[in-house]
């Protein structure tokens, strides 16, 4: 995984989502998860070329119950956009880059 990922869990989330002076878009994926794997290249990529705009964060759905359930994640992925501490977006299923792009730009 890239190092401009940042992996979240049910004690640090709320931290780092709000304390963040960039948007945060976290995703809540799970090891088991086919379409998950597949988007992981992905915002890894977005992650390098929109580094110091936004960040992206991780957060394994099986480990971190308490974040999931909050947020009502029910499939995934699920990418949520958070700004100034605030749920902006939500994203669900595997999208190609350019779309990922298009849906959060307007948050950028």
């Amino acid at each position: 995984m890239s190092e401009r990922i940042v992996v979240l869990d049910d004690a640090t989330f709320d931290e780092h989502v709000k304390a963040s002076e960039r948007p945060v878009l976290v995703d809540f994926w799970a090891e088991w998860c086919g379409p998950c794997k597949m988007i992981s290249p992905i915002l890894e990529e977005i992650a390098e070329e929109q580094a110091g705009k936004l960040e992206i964060a991780k957060v394994n759905i099986d480990d971190n119950l308490g974040v999931t359930r909050r947020y009502d994640v029910m499939s995934i992925p699920s990418l949520l956009l958070f700004k100034d501490g605030e749920l902006k977006t939500r994203l669900v299923g595997a999208k190609p880059k350019g779309q990922l792009l298009q849906e959060i730009s307007a948050f950028l």
